[in-house]
């Protein structure tokens, strides 16, 4: 019983670290869920999804890098800066080869902001 609690604690604590929302030192607020959830895809037919943000830090700012957890996931953004209280766009392309669900951890990096705001892709890949 004494490890369950920790365990936990721990859970819900990564849960909220990660949340771009949340963050004071984010140059973005994200105009969409941090998350998307595709539902069913069918077997060997790519899907995307759009991610949209402002610029919210009175400076204009850059995607430095967006990186994906696995190969089947493929980010592409505009790599000119984003002027204040403008919009942008990280597109991600999830390539649905493989059956059963998946669920994707991408990674935006924007150039002076110290953390990486985490986006997330999920779905069930089915058909033969």
């Amino acid at each position: 019983m004494k490890l369950i609690f920790p365990s936990i604690f721990f859970f819900a604590l990564s849960l909220f670290a990660g949340a771009p929302h949340s963050r004071s030192d984010s140059k973005v607020e994200w105009l969409d869920a941090a998350s998307y959830d595709f539902g069913d895809v069918q077997r060997n037919k790519a899907v995307t999804h759009d991610f949209h943000f402002r610029n919210i830090s009175g400076q204009p700012i850059i995607v430095d890098n967006v990186r994906t957890t696995c190969g089947c996931t493929v980010p592409d953004w505009d790599k000119a800066a984003v002027a204040p209280d403008s919009t942008g766009v990280i597109s991600v392309e999830y390539d649905a080869r493989d059956t059963g669900y998946f669920l994707k951890k991408i990674k935006v990096y924007f150039h002076g902001q110290g953390r990486a705001e985490v986006l997330y892709i999920e779905g069930d890949v089915v058909g033969n």
